[in-house]
């Protein structure tokens, strides 16, 4: 697997491909460390507010920084090459910071949809304003309740 093939400028081929057609272009993003029906049911929903959507997903490096030295447990090649197989998922693309809002202004996306987790008070600022200056529809899916990547780590740790 090549980072090439998971990078931001294939995003953007896909943005300007989208706006040729007429489509609607929804974009999402998460860490995604240990894929579960969680991340399939959210992705699920975030599909069904367009017809493109890409997922952004936090680098190894982010995901430290999010989740802690012990985190990820899956490689980022490996998370995003999971998530471009499923057939909700039209594309994705690996990105290092800790929030997506370089990734929103370069892109432009339709619609930008989080987990009902979030609010529009509690989405992260500097995404925030990248949204509202570009314009962006913000759209919420439901979530599997107890459904969650750190719940099943925990479940193997008292396993073992």
């Amino acid at each position: 697997m090549h980072d090439s093939i998971y990078s931001i400028e294939k995003a953007l081929e896909a943005r300007k491909e989208a706006k040729l057609n007429r489509k609607t272009f929804v974009l999402t993003n998460g860490c995604f460390d240990i894929l579960h029906a969680g991340h399939a049911f959210s992705l699920i929903q975030a599909r069904e507010f367009g017809d493109v959507l890409w997922v952004g997903v936090n680098s190894d490096s982010s995901v430290r920084k999010i989740k802690g030295k012990c985190r990820p447990i899956i490689p980022q090649n490996d998370r995003v090459f999971l998530l471009n197989s499923l057939h909700a998922v039209s594309g994705a693309f690996i990105f290092e910071g800790k929030d997506l809002s370089i990734e929103i202004d370069k892109i432009k996306p339709d619609i930008y949809v989080k987990s009902s987790d979030y609010t529009l008070e509690t989405i992260n600022s500097e995404e925030k304003k990248a949204l509202e200056s570009n314009g962006v529809q913000v759209k919420f899916v439901s979530m599997i309740d107890q459904v969650s990547t750190s719940s099943i780590i925990n479940k193997i740790k008292h396993e073992t």
